[in-house]
């Protein structure tokens, strides 16, 4: 379980690693009363609130995947420690299922509260309107239990492809070794990929299906399980393969990684929007469609207690464990390593040029 990593006792004489100034949320938290309320009020309070503001960076810049599909870690890297005592909870799916809604949930966002802005935003009618998604790439929080957070952008997203897609059917986002690629195909590794990734840096993968009978989120998955090979978690990563290397066969690829053992996230399978469906198994959630007046009129539970009782089974979950102790920093230094090797697999290679040979990809 998550922990808190700094001491609250001034009667402890062994010193603890001091947690962040603060806890990572949009700007309307950063600027009120977590930061008051901890240095005090008045001038000098101010003062003092704008000097630690102005050494975070921006936090609607902290996305750590780029335009250009490459990990960055250093926007990210001030707002963990050396705690060692963390979890990491990843989430992927399609869009408009309520990924970010489940996401502020575990965070433990109060919608109730005057002027909190949800540290994940949430798809808003006009941008659905316009056929649009708000999430890019990965969109890290940390909650108060030291809880990493990772939202992801939809996949098998319309508005990702629209982004991607030159005028030639061309991707503009080199997916796999700089090798070109269709859009289409380039779109479908992109979720092959994220699912890789979180399920090799994450103790617990939440994958939303949007009800019982899509059954993409499930192919995703034992997708991922079938190519994510020899990728072993952060706390042991393998060394990533320079992108313009001849990496040779799949057999030596195997070779080099053989004493890496497997890892794999825990996976929570949540289905969305269900009627009339009772979700007993710890693996298998569902989530009823949400009234506006929040009634409970023909479903199993409501919206709300469903989100609850989620997010009460993330907490009180461990997971996958990591093969070795690591901190938060480390995990994310390491993290980098591991996306390098996804990026730079054969084995997804060899799956994209029989996708792109057989034509069996979404189009």
């Amino acid at each position: 379980m998550a922990g808190s990593t700094g001491a609250n006792s001034s009667s402890n004489p062994s010193p603890a690693p001091p947690p962040p100034k603060i806890l990572l949320a949009k700007p309307g938290l950063v600027t009120g009363g977590p930061i008051n309320s901890k240095i005090g009020r008045g001038t000098g309070a101010d003062d003092e609130a704008a000097s630690i503001r102005s050494r975070l960076p921006s936090l609607g810049s902290l996305n750590l995947l780029s335009d250009s599909w490459d990990l960055h870690i250093d926007r990210f890297l001030p707002f963990l420690t050396e705690n060692t005592e963390f979890k990491v909870v990843g989430i992927i799916g399609p869009p408009g299922v309520g990924k970010s809604t489940i996401m502020n949930e575990i965070y433990g966002y109060d919608g109730s509260s005057p002027g909190m802005l949800p540290p994940f935003p949430i798809l808003s009618e006009d941008v659905r309107a316009m056929a649009r998604h708000c999430t890019l790439g990965i969109e890290p929080r940390i909650s108060s239990e030291r809880i990493i957070l990772l939202d992801t952008q939809p996949v098998f997203s319309p508005s990702v492809l629209a982004e991607i897609m030159r005028p030639d059917g061309s991707s503009t986002i080199s997916v796999i070794s700089g090798e070109p690629l269709s859009a289409e195909l380039a779109h479908e590794l992109m979720s092959i990929q994220l699912g890789i990734l979180l399920a090799s840096i994450c103790n617990i993968v939440l994958v939303i299906s949007e009800g019982v009978h899509d059954l993409n989120m499930w192919q995703l998955m034992l997708t991922v399980d079938l190519l994510k090979h020899g990728l072993p978690d952060p706390s042991s990563p393998i060394s990533s393969h320079p992108q313009n290397s001849n990496i040779g066969s799949e057999k030596e690829y195997k070779e080099k990684t053989s004493s890496s053992e497997d890892y794999m996230a825990t996976p929570i399978f949540v289905h969305a929007k269900n009627l009339d469906v009772d979700g007993e198994d710890r693996r298998l959630l569902v989530i009823p469609n949400r009234n506006k007046d929040d009634s409970t009129r023909g479903q199993y539970e409501s919206f709300n207690l469903a989100l609850w009782k989620l997010r009460d089974q993330v907490l009180s979950m461990n997971g996958a464990s990591f093969s070795r102790t690591v901190s938060e920093r480390d995990w994310l230094k390491n993290s980098v390593k591991i996306w390098e090797s996804v990026k730079s697999s054969p084995i997804v290679m060899e799956y994209a040029r029989t996708l792109q040979s057989s034509g069996m990809f979404r189009r």
